[in-house]
């Protein structure tokens, strides 16, 4: 099945890429995907098709400064000032837009690394709005010495501007999370076991990309707020939770802080599945259609 994608306006007047995949007949709910940093919406279209198959519409973003919502210039760039924000402010007006497209279908939330982020933040600002919340490939508050990254990052923002891109916070960043594997085939083993997967990874050039030191700030400043108890007791305590996560993914090295957090917030309906052997990309790994089926079996549940 091939997207159909279109345009949509952000409030500031940014234009996204959005891919929207359809069943024949009517969807039983919206799957709305955040992708992660350094990726693209358009890398789903094989989870896509298998939710389409189980009944299931799909519509992701390309996040701005990712795939198609950028110009070769803006790749890694969200925006000169609340970059955060307003790339959360996207997703909430692909949010409405799905609604207006299809006011009587509930809609599941599923975010993926630095899309997972957003879907806490999301959680806590529009839970409300959803059926059901998938965190794939995330992690709870960063540790103290976090606050090192982001001195490193503004100074880094500093010395190149705020487009200029670091090879120090791209190794922060992706360098580290390869160090698990050595010795490392490419840069971006810690994505899967798949090498093939990896390979179309490493060869697409709205992938791995470097991104801006403002992107990198803009990032790292919003992580430390989304497990504080304040932002938890946000989200409404019945809302369907569920978080997956391979069991060697390096980016997941709190995972069990994102848990707690959310069982101490009161959240009744959390599910968690770890994938013992697998890396970050659960999607993309050796074992992609369990956790797509795992996946459906979840959402199923909620309908």
């Amino acid at each position: 099945m091939r997207a159909d994608p279109f345009r949509l306006h952000a409030e500031d007047g940014a234009d996204l890429h959005v891919y929207r995949w359809l069943p024949e007949r009517a969807p039983r709910a919206i799957v709305q995907i955040s992708h992660g940093l350094a990726e693209h919406a358009g890398r789903y279209q094989r989870l896509a098709e298998a939710l389409t198959g189980a009944g299931y519409g799909v519509y992701a973003n390309d996040h701005r400064g990712h795939g198609r919502s950028a110009s070769p210039d803006d790749l890694g760039f969200f925006a000169g000032r609340d970059g955060w924000a307003r790339a959360m402010g996207d997703l909430w007006t692909l949010n409405r837009r799905i609604a207006a497209d299809l006011p009587d279908a509930k809609v599941i939330f599923l975010g993926h690394s630095m899309g997972s982020f957003m879907g806490q933040q999301f959680m806590a600002e529009h839970g409300a709005a959803l059926a059901g919340c998938a965190l794939s490939g995330s992690n709870g508050a960063p540790p103290a010495i976090a606050a090192v990254g982001r001195f490193i990052a503004r100074i880094e923002r500093l010395r190149l501007g705020p487009r200029g891109k670091s090879p120090l916070l791209e190794k922060m960043f992706f360098g580290a999370f390869n160090k698990k594997f050595a010795p490392n085939r490419t840069g971006f083993d810690w994505l899967s076991r798949d090498g093939q997967e990896v390979d179309k990874y490493v060869a697409d050039p709205l992938c791995g990309f470097p991104f801006t030191t403002q992107l990198a700030v803009d990032l790292l400043d919003a992580l430390g707020g989304l497990t504080r108890p304040g932002t938890v007791a946000q989200i409404p305590r019945d809302l369907p939770v569920y978080i997956f996560s391979g069991g060697q993914d390096p980016v997941g090295d709190n995972l069990n802080g994102l848990i707690e957090a959310y069982r101490r917030g009161g959240l009744n309906r959390l599910s968690v599945r770890i994938y013992p052997d697998a890396r970050h990309e659960m999607f993309n790994e050796t074992n992609r259609d369990e956790a797509t089926r795992d996946l459906v079996t979840w959402m199923d549940s909620l309908l």
